[in-house]
């Protein structure tokens, strides 16, 4: 008899390990709703930081910035996503004065201080609605026609 309350006992110790290995694994990288709302942020991030790029190519081939995301995204050669992944709503884009620009996402969570590899603070957001502005830059070889 007590050969058989022995695995009894081991299968609850087991069932114990793996239940606090879980536990742990969420605790440390999150739920899976909180895991993929992290990724649509960065799905965001990117998506602006090509939209940033295509502002930059279509201010070096015209010397102005474009009026709309759609107007960007009509562009020979442009593979620019102006949808949001979550909602499929464009981002919010607005010329401001000279080569300034605003581009605009709502965010399900804070970024911190270093999100975007374009150097420390490039693209931080807190959660909500973020705008961030930029200035067109030429880029070298491309004229204006």
């Amino acid at each position: 008899m007590s050969r058989r309350k022995r695995p009894g006992v081991l299968g609850v110790i087991v069932t114990i390990v793996v239940l606090a290995a879980v536990a742990t694994g969420i605790f440390l990288i999150g739920s899976p709703a909180q895991e993929r709302a992290r990724r649509t942020d960065q799905r965001r991030v990117a998506d602006l930081t090509g939209v940033a790029v295509a502002v930059d190519l279509y201010w070096s081939r015209k010397a102005s910035l474009p009026q709309s995301l759609q107007d960007l995204a009509k562009e020979p050669g442009a593979t620019v996503r102006i949808n949001d992944p979550s909602t499929g709503e464009s981002y919010e884009y607005r010329s401001l004065d000279g080569a300034g620009y605003e581009v605009c996402a709502r965010f399900e969570n804070d970024s911190g201080e270093t999100a975007g590899p374009m150097g420390a603070n490039s693209w931080s957001h807190g959660s909500g609605r973020h705008c961030f502005r930029r200035e067109a830059q030429k880029i070298p070889g491309l004229s204006a026609q």
